[in-house]
């Protein structure tokens, strides 16, 4: 029988060195961290600003710092309903599992990071008196690049895997949710791809879409290109990057949520079509997973963002039109005023 569908490449593994603690994701971390700096010291030495690199160095390391406490905490608490790390909240940040085996932090929520990541940049950019739209605009131009290497993770680890699909680019995930075969539409699906069905006791592994390597492109790649290549030389006002990533990035995380496999403990919280087989699969655009609501807020805030700091730079000019109309005495007046 002919197979409509991918294998998932056998010979991947998450773990780099059998018997050692190091694994791909984690280095796909550093990679995209590091990545992330260098695309950002080659934007502050393309506009030759005089910029102490203690400070780039120590606002990653704050970025670095809240992006893995609000990613942890995001994926502990919004995404695992069952409350079970809210009775054990030391287990958030515990990277071992109950044989005291090393397992690093599993589960992040990319949300969760953000708000995190966001905290710590603004907290010591303002401690340091720098100007937090200038380097938020050339930091997240280079952030989702880095993006692409998170999802490659995800890809190695089999995580994060998409709906089923019966088109040719389905993969077969070694650890997908097995479907039973007493379900009509999954036997469908299995005889459609050329997956035998044997008895209606059996448990199908069926082929679903690598949405993380959609997100690969789309999140990374596409994004990147976007705000690299087209707005970062023709910015408008300074904090326009900030709203325009944020804008993208939700756009293209709610348009890949589609294919993207639901929590199965929370599903679709808005469900406004009827959904009778399970949600690994695709039924209509009317029901919205955590990951789109979340993305959807983003949306909504990066269009705040965008008129809070056009409107900035409306009232920036008048400042500046109101002192050189001021005659010399009375600007000095004012200075005189202001030193009291």
């Amino acid at each position: 029988m002919f197979s409509l569908y991918m294998q998932y490449p056998q010979w991947l593994s998450p773990v780099i060195i059998p018997g050692l603690p190091l694994r791909w994701y984690g280095l796909m971390y550093l990679a995209a961290f590091g990545l992330t700096y260098i695309l950002f010291m080659y934007q502050v030495r393309q506009r030759k600003l005089d910029v102490n690199q203690d400070h780039v160095i120590n606002m990653f390391f704050w970025a670095i710092i809240g992006l893995l406490i609000g990613a942890r905490i995001f994926a502990t608490t919004i995404y695992e309903p069952s409350g079970s790390y809210l009775r054990r909240p030391w287990l958030i940040f515990w990277p071992f599992d109950e044989n005291m085996n090393f397992t690093g932090l599993q589960g992040m929520s990319y949300h969760g990071g953000l708000v995190g990541a966001v905290v710590g940049v603004v907290a010591y950019l303002r401690s340091r008196k720098i100007d937090i739209l200038d380097w938020g605009d050339m930091l997240v131009t280079a952030i989702p690049l880095g993006y692409t290497f998170g999802r490659l993770g995800n890809f190695i680890n089999g995580e994060l895997y998409g709906r089923v699909t019966a088109g040719p680019w389905g993969m077969l995930f070694p650890h997908a949710r097995r479907i039973p075969a007493s379900e009509p539409w999954a036997v469908e699906i299995a005889e459609k791809v050329g997956i035998p069905v044997t008895s209606p006791d059996q448990l199908l592994n069926l082929p679903r879409h690598p949405s993380q390597l959609y997100e690969a492109f789309l999140e990374g790649i596409l994004l990147w290109a976007v705000l690299w290549f087209v707005f970062r030389t023709r910015k408008p006002f300074r904090g326009f990057m900030i709203g325009a990533y944020m804008i993208g990035y939700g756009f293209v995380r709610f348009v890949a949520e589609y294919t993207r496999q639901p929590d199965a403990e929370l599903a679709f919280p808005i469900q406004l079509s009827a959904q009778p087989n399970p949600p690994e699969l695709f039924v209509s655009l009317l029901n919205f997973t955590t990951g789109q609501i979340l993305s959807f807020l983003m949306v909504v805030a990066g269009v705040i963002c965008l008129l809070v700091f056009r409107r900035m730079k409306q009232a920036e000019p008048k400042v500046a039109t109101m002192q050189r109309v001021l005659p010399p005495s009375a600007r000095g007046k004012k200075r005189r005023r202001k030193k009291r």
